[in-house]
């Protein structure tokens, strides 16, 4: 089941929630939405879901399958919607809580009650908690009752599986847990799925495709590794992880940094704590002089933090690199960029600085 979104606007009073957007979802996939809150992913999300209808007078729709379903009410779109908080019937056991989608079809549709029990069993085993069926919710951890709000929108055999934040109320290695195990299941299940994150980590490992979103539209979509390695603005570049940010001015069409935000042509230098250097002579290029603040030994890298032209600056080496040329806090050394990338006044890549 594709999606396509085609010049969706939403207005919430004065605020601007969604501003002419755009985009393909191919089917069975899994697509991320990612960006801070307030970007629009969650209500660009309910749009799809119907939830919440497009702007009045605009040209806005969403097709499923080629096929207009933007006027359709979200029982005639046939679609999984997972909530953050689980939203689970507490007075209902886990099977009950399943079975219910199922158990409220219209009667022409509703399966017989020998089909609704191979159903929910089938779907307990898909994700791992058949022994739980009798347990309520409030017996179960956080992670096992998301896990049944899954199950329990996968009842419905849904054309597309939407999920708002799945993880968000769980703790970080139940998180990490649970995003291996939301892309094991849908390697098993193939359907189509859009789920909303903040979580840049989360978005980067579990999804298929990556659409990163900024103030109501999309800054950049991708496969993972494009979006990383290949951000097409600044602000995806600053928000897919941890950046370093040098300013300076062009001279001669080179950029020369003196630490200060400069008029006219102002640039600033990104990059990735992974992709500096340190070392104790200046190297070709772009070299920046910088003072070791302290060393963090603890963990898979070595975190060196460092001031240079008055900021903090992070660096991460590998522990054979760091013991191979070691450095201790108050050293002088300079910094030298494997891998940048070089924007202006508009917020544009000028160019790769290597």
């Amino acid at each position: 089941m594709s999606i396509s979104i085609r010049q969706v606007s939403k207005t919430f009073g004065a605020f601007r929630a969604l501003d002419g957007v755009n985009l393909e979802v191919p089917s069975g996939g899994l697509t991320a939405l990612l960006g801070p809150s307030g970007s629009g992913k969650t209500t660009l999300l309910r749009i799809v879901a119907g939830l919440e209808s497009v702007d009045e007078g605009t040209s806005g729709e969403i097709l499923f399958d080629g096929q207009p379903v933007t006027d359709n009410p979200v029982n005639r779109r046939q679609v999984g919607f997972v909530f953050q908080h689980y939203a689970l019937f507490r007075h209902m056991t886990v099977f009950e809580n399943v079975a219910f989608g199922l158990r409220v079809k219209p009667r022409a549709q509703r399966p017989s009650q020998a089909e609704i029990r191979e159903r929910v069993q089938e779907l307990l085993r898909l994700v791992q908690l058949e022994q739980l069926a009798q347990r309520f919710p409030s017996q179960l951890s956080g992670g096992q009752r998301q896990r049944i709000a899954l199950a329990r929108a996968l009842a419905i055999q849904p054309r597309v599986l939407l999920l708002d934040e799945p993880f968000g109320a769980l703790d970080a290695q139940v998180r990490a847990e649970l995003r291996r195990w939301l892309r094991h299941l849908h390697d098993t299940i193939h359907v189509t799925s859009i789920f909303v994150t903040h979580d840049q980590e989360e978005a980067l490992e579990v999804a298929d495709r990556v659409v990163v979103m900024n103030r109501g539209r999309i800054e950049q979509v991708g496969e993972p590794n494009e979006v990383f390695q290949n951000p097409a603005t600044e602000f995806v570049m600053k928000f897919l992880g941890d950046v370093n940010v040098f300013h300076g001015r062009l001279h001669n069409a080179e950029p020369v940094f003196t630490g200060e935000p400069a008029a006219g042509d102002a640039v600033r230098l990104l990059v990735r704590p992974h992709d500096l250097t340190v070392q104790m002579q200046p190297g070709d290029g772009v070299s920046l002089q910088a003072r070791v603040y302290r060393v963090l030994l603890a963990g898979s890298l070595v975190k060196i933090e460092l001031t240079s032209q008055g900021r903090v600056v992070q660096v991460h080496v590998p522990h054979e690199t760091y013991r191979a040329t070691p450095v201790v806090a108050g050293q002088e050394v300079y910094l030298v960029p494997k891998v940048s990338r070089l924007y202006g006044a508009e917020a544009e890549a000028i160019e790769y600085v290597i």
